[in-house]
């Protein structure tokens, strides 16, 4: 059973951006699920999710009634992934978009159109309609199980980072610099807009504005949690605990192009994260400095009780070694770009949504979790027995 000291703390999840790499958090999931006793309520009171992150975080609020069933579910949906489960690969759905990308973002053609991406990521829209049950977010709210669930979507016009989040009523929205925190009643079309990763999947409209990527200028990932009231967080990264970039060999030839994406998106979906975490260690060893009296009266200097769990081996070089395993059309896209060489495993951790790549990452996070099952069982309160 749970110890009451812990009970009584707020527990919050914050599970990072990071496309295809996103199956290693339900594989660290996966693995709290197993060490939590059967039909154990939902451990995380508070659940923010940025970009694939978001969508595994609704899929875990929407069924906050019963967390392992809900686990359950979540893996089988990722143990099952397909590439064309996310986006078009047939190869009429490949050339088309392609035509119209270059079509309109680089000869100017039909500007009064809808924005144009590389990829078309209509299927992935169908997948969550298939598997996600929005309502059970406010019946998990309305029951006690789950104070909030947040994501955040990043918007074009204004350059603010939105995190739009759904719990209970006490909850006031927050405005810091180029971030805010709204109310909103949680659709596909905010998950949609929180995983468009910029240029390769389409904006998507919310109200008056296009949004894509959360992880999009998201300086502070941990902070919605705080907000949303939670004073303790488990972090589920999506970086090795080595650097990826000492895994590839240091020699003279000039970086491909597939190397600078990879590059790029690291710096847009880790490099945040890691730098809030840094951050939030520092702020908490100035709480630690202050009479406990006085630190509920400085904001933000209450200590944060953090645990960081992340892979513990390179997922560029799983995805390199996994890389044919891609649809023929995609691999034609990526090999120019040199996509296809190890080189290219950065690029390819993200798009790579094939069963056998999931499922290494799911084993992988899986085995990450019950290797610190100790931390874990102390932090989320579970008792030996």
């Amino acid at each position: 059973m749970l110890q009451d000291a812990k009970k009584q703390a707020t527990t919050g999840l914050i599970l990072s951006g990071g496309g295809a790499r996103a199956a290693y958090q339900v594989g660290v999931l996966a693995a709290i699920a197993d060490l939590l006793p059967e039909s154990s309520d939902n451990p995380f009171e508070v659940i923010v999710g940025t970009s694939a992150g978001a969508i595994n975080a609704v899929s875990l609020a929407s069924g906050a009634l019963d967390f392992q069933q809900s686990i359950r579910k979540l893996t089988a949906v990722w143990q099952s992934f397909s590439t064309n489960k996310v986006y078009r690969t047939d190869w009429l759905g490949v050339l088309r978009q392609a035509g119209r990308f270059v079509g309109k973002n680089l000869l100017g053609f039909g500007r009064g159109l809808e924005p144009i991406a590389l990829l078309d990521n209509a299927p992935l829209r169908e997948l969550l309609l298939k598997e996600l049950d929005f309502s059970g977010i406010s019946l998990s709210v309305a029951r006690r199980k789950l104070r909030a669930v947040a994501i955040t979507a990043f918007a074009y016009q204004s350059g603010q980072a939105i995190t739009f989040y759904q719990g209970r009523g006490n909850i006031e929205p927050w405005t810091r610099h180029r971030r805010q925190g709204l109310p909103a009643r949680l659709r596909v079309e905010h998950l949609m807009a929180s995983s468009a990763i910029p240029l390769l999947f389409q904006p998507v409209r919310l109200n008056y504005e296009y949004f894509g990527d959360g992880a999009v200028r998201q300086a502070a990932p941990i902070s919605p949690a705080l907000h949303l009231g939670a004073d303790r967080v488990l972090v589920i990264g999506v970086r090795s605990q080595q650097q990826e970039e000492e895994i590839i060999p240091k020699t003279a030839r000039p970086p491909t192009l597939a190397q600078i994406g990879g590059h790029l998106l690291n710096s847009t979906f880790i490099d945040n994260l890691e730098s809030d975490l840094e951050l939030l260690g520092r702020l908490n060893e100035l709480g630690q400095m202050l009479p406990e009296e006085q630190r509920s009266k400085h904001l933000g200097l209450s200590p944060v009780e953090v645990l960081v769990i992340s892979p513990s081996k390179s997922i560029d070089e799983i995805a390199a070694r996994h890389r044919h395993q891609l649809p023929a059309s995609i691999r034609l896209f990526l090999r120019g770009p040199g996509g296809m060489r190890t080189s290219g495993g950065g690029v390819l951790s993200y798009l790579l949504f094939e069963r056998s790549y999931c499922n290494e990452l799911i084993e992988l996070g899986y085995q990450d979790a019950i290797s610190k099952k100790d931390e874990l069982s102390a932090f989320l309160g579970i008792s030996p027995s």
